[in-house]
């Protein structure tokens, strides 16, 4: 799992490409999410387009940087959902949790950038 960041307007943009599955991944990515929230950059994208595949570490992980940033009174939306991975969020109806966006400009003009 790599991830990388960037900003656009107010938002953070953090790009995550590979496996998102228990272990070093969803380590790192909850340890830039908490960079993140000390650094008070609390409007995040999570853009998953070059993600292969999640487990239910990588659900449980997604759930747990959402409701994160929630509770410090930020938001996390995500963006580019690969198909496999919309369909699973689909079926554990996560949908219902996270503001999904087709395109990443949709993501950033949702937080008003």
């Amino acid at each position: 799992m790599q991830i990388s960041e960037r900003t656009s307007g107010s938002a953070t943009i953090v790009d995550l490409s590979g496996a998102l599955h228990l272990g070093p991944a969803t380590e790192r990515l909850n340890d830039k999410i908490n960079s993140l929230l000390q650094q008070d950059r609390k409007q995040i994208i999570l853009n998953l387009g070059e993600v292969t595949s999640v487990d239910s570490g990588g659900l449980g992980e997604l759930v747990r940087t959402h409701m994160t940033v929630k509770n410090k009174g930020g938001a996390v939306k995500i963006s580019n959902l690969p198909k496999r991975v919309q369909d699973l969020l689909v079926m554990t109806r996560l949908v219902t949790v996270f503001d999904t966006f087709d395109t990443e400009s949709a993501a950033v003009e949702s937080f008003g950038g």
